[in-house]
């Protein structure tokens, strides 16, 4: 009998809502054709990886050394993991050590991995809303309980809701910036803030909740904005990310932990990620994908193309009268539904599938009446798209 939380959850409305859109897309192009359906629903980056990617990927390719395809340490390669721990010290201004790695089957895998690592039963990890739509199922595999606190207005973090939301079961808090789905970056204040008040928690309980920051997409920025550091702020900090979306490469999922080295649990935390690592069922991260990003972590990409979509996406908008948050990063806008459909983002997402338009509603992001917009297309899809997105947009409630 298949397991009656598994059951309740494949079955439930907002079950994998974007992969279902994405699967729906596939079937709408082939009746209607490639140029009529206008699929923004998945974060599935178009750009082909930099040449740097090819090029360790064929070097890798070409290795017959004996033992170049076993088993190595569960936390990964030692080459890999010096390597990321290199990258860190570059992005967090802090030097960073290879102990302070874990190699992961992408940045999913390496949340669960420090979730299984951190979350008791019953304990809690507190979340900015608007949120990646499996954060919640993630928790959830560990019999915690994601706690949601409001950002502001403009999607902000709320240090006094965050404050507010502290307690004795809380073992994280978890960001995302930039953020999915609404492009925020969190300002250098913000974090600092946020860290000042959970070291102040700690120093007052004795227990330190840990600040877990996803960054899959802290390289795809617009406009000179900055992915603030973390490391020289608090010391029970960690990064969690993957090179899914800033070479271009998520279906190898590929990714790593690294933990602040100044953390004093390190040791036990790295200890816990490893063991996690294999007990989940991952064992290591992809071996020959370590050697690539290993190789090339700092390859030069051009995102100017996802610059030119962000500006023709928002003068389309514009054109269909669609109120939206300002993207600063990733490649997602976060649109507001029409004044008509209140908070009921899942009927105004209809509509727009009705215009063959497919975009997931913001429920599931812990968001009512917002809908996500994804820009990983073509630019003639995004123009083409200008019509069926002001028909939608026009359409009242009901009508």
């Amino acid at each position: 009998m298949i397991a009656p939380f598994i059951k309740e959850m494949i079955t439930s409305p907002g079950a994998s809502a974007i992969r279902k859109m994405f699967e729906q897309g596939k079937i709408l192009k082939a009746r209607y054709g490639d140029d009529k359906v206008f699929d923004f629903s998945l974060g599935n980056p178009d750009l082909d990886p930099p040449d740097e990617v090819i090029a360790a990927i064929e070097e890798v390719a070409k290795d017959k050394s004996h033992g170049c395809h076993g088993y190595m340490s569960n936390a990964g390669y030692d080459e890999a993991r010096q390597a990321m721990a290199d990258k860190e010290t570059q992005e967090q201004g802090v030097k960073v050590t290879s102990d302070c790695v874990v190699m992961s089957v992408g940045a999913a895998a390496a949340i669960n991995v420090v979730f299984k690592t951190l979350v008791s039963p019953g304990e809690e990890v507190i979340v900015p809303s608007p949120f990646f739509v499996d954060y919640r199922n993630y928790i959830k595999n560990y019999n915690g309980n994601l706690i949601e606190v409001k950002t502001t207005e403009d999607f902000s973090l709320d240090i006094n809701n965050i404050k507010n939301a502290l307690n004795s079961k809380t073992a994280a808090v978890l960001i995302n910036s930039p953020n999915n789905p609404t492009g925020r970056i969190y300002s250098e204040k913000d974090i600092k803030d946020l860290c000042d008040v959970l070291k102040e928690f700690g120093d007052k309980t004795g227990r330190y909740p840990y600040l877990i920051c996803d960054e899959p997409y802290r390289a795809i920025t617009y406009d000179n904005k900055k992915v603030a550091s973390v490391f020289d702020k608090y010391d029970y900090s960690v990064i969690v990310t993957s090179f899914a979306k800033n070479l271009s490469i998520p279906g190898e999922r590929i990714g790593y932990i690294c933990v602040n080295p100044s953390c004093p649990e390190k040791a036990d935390f790295i200890g816990g990620c490893t063991f996690s690592t294999r007990v989940l069922g991952f064992v290591n991260a992809p071996g020959f994908f370590q050697k690539v990003v290993a190789k090339s972590w700092n390859a030069k990409v051009d995102y100017s193309a996802y610059t030119r979509r962000r500006d023709l996406l928002k003068e389309v908008l514009d054109n269909a009268g669609l109120k939206y948050a300002e993207p600063e990063g990733a490649f997602y806008v976060f649109c507001k539904v029409p004044e008509s459909y209140g908070d009921d983002d899942a009927a105004f997402v209809s509509v727009l599938e009705k215009n063959l338009i497919l975009c997931p509603g913001g429920s599931g992001f812990g968001m009512k009446g917002w809908f996500r917009i994804c820009y990983c297309v073509d630019e003639k899809s995004i123009i083409n798209s200008r019509d069926a997105f002001y028909k939608a947009a026009h359409t009242v409630k009901g009508e």
